[in-house]
């Protein structure tokens, strides 16, 4: 009984933590993200994932990028799943114009519940192609690890559920100045529409570390489907 009144309270105060973020960051920038994710099972245990997503920037008056990736997912057992996916990108680049992007994942995901809390983390190594090329490093793939935890609370008997999540992003497989270059933290809330059918609500507070640092205030609005 303890721990779980422990938990509630560290679980709370975290999320007030991130949200008081939009308030006290030193963000220079502010975005909105809009997605739509499904999920479709074609075998036991496999399961094919869709997601676009356009991002916005500049106070949210700007595309900054668009995305479509599709990939695989397969449970091990209901503690365990291990997937790819494969992501074409969009992103506005330093001549303000559009050029496109190509990205592999390869995820590794476990997660376990105690009582009403759900906990998740997931390594996804990240690989990225550019087509525009603004100096001769570009023209060479680049690599990151990225490390997510996530704790999400299932209030009973009602359609809305909290969560916290923090991600750290690392440069892998070649000198860099920093060991993190990127990190999220993210407060927000799933809402059961009707079975099969959820609406995610998140602020997200983004730093980046390269070439400057650069910190941005984001709300994401994210609805899913598994058919």
């Amino acid at each position: 009984m303890m721990m779980m009144m422990t938990i509630k309270r560290v679980l709370f105060i975290s999320i007030f933590s991130v949200l008081t973020g939009v308030i006290f960051s030193q963000a220079k920038d502010f975005g909105i993200w809009y997605g739509v994710s499904a999920e479709h099972k074609l075998i036991k245990n496999l399961e094919v994932d869709f997601s676009t997503c356009i991002r916005t920037f500049d106070n949210a008056s700007k595309i900054e990028e668009a995305f479509f990736d599709v990939g695989l997912t397969y449970k091990f057992n209901k503690y365990l799943a291990a997937g790819g996916s494969y992501r074409l990108t969009e992103n506005i680049e330093n001549d303000d114009s559009y050029h496109l992007q190509h990205k592999w994942f390869f995820d590794v995901k476990g997660s376990f519940s105690l009582e009403n809390f759900s906990f998740s983390g997931r390594f996804r190594l990240q690989e990225r192609f550019k087509t525009y090329f603004k100096d001769a490093e570009d023209k060479v793939p680049d690599f990151h690890g990225r490390y997510r935890l996530t704790a999400l609370y299932n209030i009973p008997s009602f359609p809305v559920n909290p969560y916290i999540s923090a991600e750290i992003f690392c440069p892998m497989f070649k000198d860099s100045e920093r060991r993190i270059d990127k990190n999220r933290f993210i407060g927000g809330f799933e809402y059961k529409i009707v079975k099969k059918h959820t609406l995610e609500a998140e602020y997200i507070f983004q730093r980046d570390y390269l070439p400057h640092i650069s910190n941005m205030n984001l709300i994401s609005i994210n609805y899913n489907i598994k058919f």
